[in-house]
């Protein structure tokens, strides 16, 4: 028996109601919530069997919208077929479609509609059913702000699609549908605002797309590896959100978005460097305000990645940058310490990481307070048994707390850390300015979706720099991005 949507494209009833309902429960014979409902219509007698799933399916639809119309309705059909009989004078859904293809038939019957098979009919009616349950409206743990909007995506794709028309209810948000996944057949949508996007980049997602050929789909970070640009680039070229105002926000600057059925994750593109110190808060609280949080976040991101290898390469290698007092106080503290400074860092480095990982993967309510306990306990151990020295403990501490003000750059700031770290441990300061200029040149050559990376950064005029370093004031930012949108104009200032 054919096991794959694919193998059933063409295929269509015969007509002979018992041989159409073989042909569904020889598909569906190891499927335990597969449900079959015998009926026969009051009209004329005519027999009759609905398909359904069970928990993807709203009962009262079933009972009230289709069951008892059909075994109470006795509405004279005419000359008019009997299947359009049926759609058109008997059932109460909000849509029936007439399909007579099976493949057409099972993709709806796996995406919670009910399939209605009719004694002579070769159409099966496929009838909207959806029912199944949601977590509800609730605000993204991970992105959570003091004020504006509480509200986040759900698995559900429809509701996810809901909320997005909510935020932007206007006739040019356009959402395109499309199923990837030879064994998941799981749906997207394709979101963008049809006057502002440009539509070279639309049509370069819809080919990324076209072209993946997987099982499955069961998480919208499946398609951020797929279709991304520089897949082995330490930064990330596609944007993720689980809010409806930030999808929002993304789309009136030009961005597209993509929804995925199972996932409240959204992922936007392009998506620049710039987004990755932005935060939701940015934007509901004042400028000023929003502008120091901007700031401590850029400088947080170089003290991350920079300050252990340049502690190494001016202690080791260059120790007459220092002042003396200074110099001698490091010395003293690193007495009786039987690693080298390179060695320190390092291990205190994975040490950090390692309470890091362990209070996300342990229970919440003991996570954090192991992680805190933890670090206590294990930083002033290691002093006190002359393992490390107090300089390197306090430099890795406060590198490892900045690094925490970043979570979407996590990955890349551990991985810098260390590539600076090594450069600076063999060539001291020309090692770290080696790997500190090859870093940007990196940056500065990525794309996302054919849009400069750090594009706001290389032109230097004021439309485009009012929200990378800091954020202007609403009434200033008068243009969208630069590259996103072919309509630039995002206000008319009339003061």
């Amino acid at each position: 028996m054919k096991r794959d949507l694919a193998g059933f494209a063409g295929v269509n009833l015969t007509g002979c109601l018992e041989t159409d309902r073989a042909l569904f429960s020889r598909i569906f014979e190891k499927d335990a919530v597969f449900r079959e409902r015998p009926l026969v219509l009051r009209y004329k007698g005519v027999a009759g069997c609905l398909l359904f799933f069970d928990g993807m399916v709203n009962a009262e639809i079933i009972n009230e919208g289709v069951i008892k119309p059909l075994t109470i309705s006795s509405a004279d059909r005419g000359d008019e077929p009997l299947a359009d009989c049926v759609a058109r004078r008997i059932l109460c859904a909000n849509e029936v479609k007439i399909v007579t293809d099976v493949k057409e038939m099972l993709t709806g019957l796996l995406y919670g509609d009910s399939i209605l098979l009719l004694d002579g009919s070769v159409g099966a009616l496929v009838i909207n059913t959806k029912g199944w349950r949601t977590r509800g409206i609730s605000e993204p743990g991970d992105e959570r702000v003091q004020q504006g909007p509480r509200e986040g995506f759900d698995e559900a794709l429809m509701f996810n699609a809901a909320m997005l028309r909510r935020k932007l209810p206007t006739p040019d948000l356009c959402i395109e549908g499309r199923s990837i996944g030879r064994k998941s057949d799981t749906k997207i949508f394709i979101c963008y605002l049809e006057s502002v996007v440009r539509k070279e980049t639309v049509e370069l997602i819809r080919k990324r797309l076209d072209s993946i050929d997987i099982d499955g789909i069961l998480d919208s970070h499946y398609i951020n590896e797929l279709i991304s640009d520089h897949r082995w680039s330490l930064f990330k070229t596609m944007g993720s959100t689980e809010r409806p105002d930030i999808v929002a926000a993304r789309l009136l600057e030009g961005r597209v978005a993509i929804m995925v059925d199972g996932t409240p994750v959204v992922l936007t593109m392009p998506y620049l460097f710039a987004e990755n110190f932005q935060s939701d808060d940015d934007y509901y609280t004042h400028y000023l305000v929003a502008g120091i949080g901007r700031v401590l976040r850029y400088l947080c991101f170089y003290l991350a990645v920079c300050l252990p290898a340049l502690y190494l390469a001016v202690t080791v290698f260059h120790p007459a940058l220092l002042p003396t007092s200074f110099f001698i106080s490091i010395a003293a503290a690193r007495n009786g310490v039987p690693f080298s400074s390179f060695a320190e860092i390092l291990l205190l480095i994975l040490v950090f990481e390692i309470l890091k990982e362990t209070g996300i993967r342990m229970q919440q309510s003991v996570g954090n307070a192991m992680s805190i306990v933890g670090g206590l306990v294990v930083g002033q151990a290691a002093v006190e048994a002359r393992l490390v020295s107090a300089p390197v403990l306090i430099i890795t501490a406060l590198c490892g707390i900045a690094g925490l003000m970043l979570p979407r750059l996590k990955g890349a700031i551990f991985y810098l850390r260390l590539m600076l770290l090594v450069l600076a441990s063999l060539l001291g300061l020309f090692g770290f300015f080696l790997g500190f200029t090859l870093w940007h040149i990196h940056l500065y050559a990525l794309h996302s979706f054919e849009v400069g990376y750090v594009e706001p950064g290389l032109r230097f005029t004021p439309q485009s720099l009012k929200d990378t370093l800091i954020r202007s004031p609403w009434n200033r930012m008068i243009l969208r991005p630069f590259s996103l949108s072919r309509n630039r104009v995002r206000q008319r200032r009339k003061r």
